[in-house]
């Protein structure tokens, strides 16, 4: 049996599917660096268990984690933590922040708000998030 893994809550109030809720934990959990290359993760049903939720759901988060090379499985063995895992999770996330990124300034752009003071609320907000 591996060792629990740390997940925040998850919740289906949460506003967001729950194997999506599972992915962004896995991901957190590999950038804070509480999950190294090579850890084994929880087994299907063993992390289904701990979050109260379905063997499925837990696959289904898995699966698209393995998809996306941040984890791995050996038959027999079980479910690890991909060698380039954080590297893979990092390519990964920036990809996601960039399409949220243009979304946010496509938003901006059609809303008319000056490119100047696009350009200043980004370097706010991340002035605030750095800072802060």
């Amino acid at each position: 049996m591996s060792k629990p893994m740390i997940l925040a809550p998850i919740s289906p109030a949460a506003g967001k599917p729950l194997y999506e809720q599972i992915i962004e934990g896995v991901k957190r959990e590999i950038s804070a660096g509480r999950l190294k290359s090579n850890a084994l993760l929880p087994s299907f049903r063993e992390l289904a268990a701990q979050l109260l939720v379905s063997v499925i759901t837990v696959k289904r988060s898995y699966e698209e984690l393995e998809r996306q090379g941040i984890i791995y499985r050996k038959q027999g063995l079980g479910t690890f933590v991909a060698e380039h895992g954080a590297a893979r999770n990092l390519q990964v996330r920036s990809t996601e922040v960039e399409v949220l990124l243009r979304q946010a300034l496509r938003e901006g752009i059609e809303t008319g708000i000056p490119k100047d003071a696009l350009l200043a609320m980004a370097r706010r907000i991340l002035r605030e998030k750095t800072e802060g």
